[in-house]
């Protein structure tokens, strides 16, 4: 394959892997569609402006006249384009199912069209639900979402599956763990907690602070998305985890301790509804193609704390605008 689609490769996860495959395959042409929406950000491809090999498109993956355009071009597609912020999807369910369902068909109807030889769909491993004791699930577990948001990565599951199933397109999953690493938007817990620490407030921690998951650095994702894109089995899916389960107090007071910061700064808030107390999956089948995480806890970690501490003016406008946001929403909510 010579010519990708990646969609919503302005966000955190697909903006790593733009670059990362640029830099991997140097006859690789890269076509971006990202509808900058709020996790979506143009400043994460800057460095790439003057490279002949990337596109970059401002559109949605929602709008079948652009979708169908650039499905036209390409040798395959990889689906990061989703909605995929937990606390979001609680308030504001739709968008969710618009973006990461209708989206997604959207796609699929026009890989079936144009007959693109691999279409990678980018899931993630909260579809399976809680981790009850000491089990991980492999992807032959049921689905078993407990959000908005997981309940609408899973019905964009199935609708890939059923593509393959039905009319041939050769479709395949990755269901990767938590994710962390640069440009990351800073919503999600570490990112958060950060920025949060650096500017010396609060880190709002949910609960007790013992919900458990599997944190990967986010180019070892990259890696493991491009072993299966490359190399997966069309038709099947694959966990991509790291392999680093660990208590979110943990990491909480990880991030303190890197920023020379007070534990004091831990700041129990109320729980927010249906969270899952544990995500664990296995890997075997990832592995057998090749693929094992490189980065450890420990270092993705340090490497995360520099790379805020090296690019505060990314995260601040950022930042700027959640504040904005909020008091959008608390102003709408009173409203009511």
């Amino acid at each position: 394959m010579k010519s990708i689609l990646i969609t919503g490769g302005a966000g955190f996860i697909g903006s790593n892997f733009v670059r990362y495959m640029l830099k991997k395959y140097a006859d690789y042409r890269i076509i971006v569609l990202d509808a900058l929406t709020y996790a979506g950000n143009r400043e994460n491809l800057n460095d790439l402006e003057e490279d002949n090999r990337f596109l970059f498109i401002h559109g949605n993956i929602q709008d079948e006249k652009i979708v169908d355009n650039l499905m036209s071009n390409v040798d395959a597609v990889v689906n990061f384009a989703a909605e995929t912020h937990v606390d979001r999807s609680i308030h504001k369910a739709g968008d969710f199912i618009d973006t990461d369902i209708r989206g997604t068909f959207v796609l699929l109807e026009a890989a079936k069209k144009y007959g693109v030889e691999r279409f990678l769909h980018i899931s993630t491993d909260e579809v399976y639900g809680s981790a009850d004791g000491s089990r991980s699930f492999n992807e032959e577990a049921p689905l078993m979402p407990n959000s908005p948001y997981s309940s609408s990565k899973a019905g964009a599951d199935l609708l890939v599956r059923s593509y393959n199933i039905t009319y041939g397109v050769p479709t395949l999953i990755t269901r990767s763990s938590n994710n962390y690493g640069p440009y990351q938007y800073p919503e999600k817990l570490i990112p958060l907690f950060v920025t949060n620490a650096i500017d010396d407030k609060p880190l709002p921690l949910y609960g007790d602070g013992k919900n458990v998951r599997d944190w990967i650095y986010v180019e070892d994702n990259c890696a493991g998305v491009d072993t299966v894109l490359h190399n997966g089995e069309i038709g099947q899916i694959y966990n991509i985890g790291g392999g680093n389960e660990r208590e979110n107090i943990f990491i909480t007071e990880t991030i303190l301790n890197l920023l020379h910061k007070p534990q004091s700064l831990i700041q129990p808030v109320k729980d927010r509804p249906g969270h899952d107390r544990r995500y664990s999956i296995e890997t075997k089948k990832i592995e057998g193609l090749g693929w094992k995480p490189q980065v450890n806890l420990e270092e993705g970690l340090q490497k995360t704390v520099e790379w805020y501490r090296n690019n505060e003016t990314w995260w601040r406008k950022i930042k700027e605008k959640q504040d904005e946001y909020k008091r959008f929403y608390k102003t709408q909510y009173e409203k009511r």
